[in-house]
């Protein structure tokens, strides 16, 4: 004690410098262990950055960027997308009532009005139809009251079977044999099985996907453009296969018995070409004789509806 009052400035002193050192480890063992961690955060990006490298492709180099060349492909691909989606308009469903909901009442009325209507334009464009055709809804053509959740996927396909009948019609075919749907409600069960296929709708993370099939007839040229309309249209048509054969084939291989009972007969033989007639041949040799046959072409078609954007 008398050694301390003596050296007081000296013990002072001394407190003081082991205080620094104790501080001056801290510090240092504190910044050991922040520096081991900036080394291992080091060692893992300068792994990742080699993983990168030796990926194909990879990121780059300060030649090649190959980040910023993806990013702009990602916004090309996304304008193409948004280009994309003029040729996949949702077709509107009838009756359209988003809203209110589709009732009964008001399908049944719609499913009368649009068959009529659809009957009248086959009509003005000089399509033959089967009689008292209904367009694949022979089932719900006499219903007032349907199966319970029935009413929304049956107005989807009304509206997107009157709009596959409009591009056929306006090709001008000669005739609409059948157009086939997939089942989508109970009431279907006691319609024709002509009206209907075995088949389903399938969806991905982008669309959803409803086929449908059709047998018609036409001359090659009708046929092209019925493709090509499909083809321009700003609804999603995807034609998935088609069948071809002459329409005098088919309709022998399906004819019946009695050819009066054939509703087809008396157009078939209008439509018929006429045999061509003997002529001279010219000095040349050769002539040029145009043949055109009246095919039965049967064609499976899916209709694309893009899913709404999460």
């Amino acid at each position: 004690m008398v050694w301390i009052k003596r050296n007081l400035f000296f013990a002072i002193v001394a407190i003081l410098a082991v205080g620094l050192l104790a501080a001056a480890g801290f510090y240092g063992f504190k910044n050991w262990r922040r520096n081991a961690a900036g080394m291992e955060t080091l060692n893992e990006a300068y792994n990742t950055l080699q993983t990168l490298h030796t990926q194909n492709p990879s990121p780059g180099n300060d030649r090649v960027n190959n980040i910023e060349t993806a990013r702009q492909q990602e916004k090309k691909l996304r304008a193409w997308i948004e280009q994309a989606q003029n040729y996949f308009q949702p077709i509107p469903p009838i009756p359209n009532q988003p809203d209110a909901g589709v009732t009964s009442e008001a399908f049944a009325a719609a499913l009368r009005r649009t068959i009529d209507q659809l009957q009248h334009e086959a009509q003005d464009a000089s399509v033959v139809l089967p009689p008292q055709y209904n367009f694949s809804f022979e089932a719900e053509r006499s219903l007032v009251k349907f199966a319970p959740g029935s009413l929304d996927p049956l107005s989807v396909q009304l509206g997107e079977v009157k709009a596959v009948c409009e591009i056929l019609f306006a090709a001008k075919i000669n005739s609409l044999d059948n157009l086939r749907r997939v089942h989508v409600s109970d009431d279907d069960a006691g319609g024709p099985q002509s009206d209907y296929f075995d088949d389903s709708s399938s969806s991905n993370n982008v669309a959803i996907f409803t086929p449908y099939a059709m047998t018609f007839r036409c001359f090659s040229q009708d046929l092209a453009k019925v493709l090509s309309h499909f083809a321009s249209s700003s609804n999603g048509f995807i034609v998935k296969g088609i069948s071809v054969q002459p329409a005098a084939t088919a309709a022998a291989s399906t004819a019946p018995e009695n050819p009066a009972a054939n509703p087809y007969a008396e157009m078939m033989a209008r439509n018929q070409p006429a045999p061509p007639s003997a002529a001279p041949v010219g000095r040349s040799g050769l002539q040029t004789v145009l043949n055109e046959q009246l095919l039965t072409v049967t064609m499976e078609i899916e209709i694309v509806k893009l899913l709404p954007k999460k």
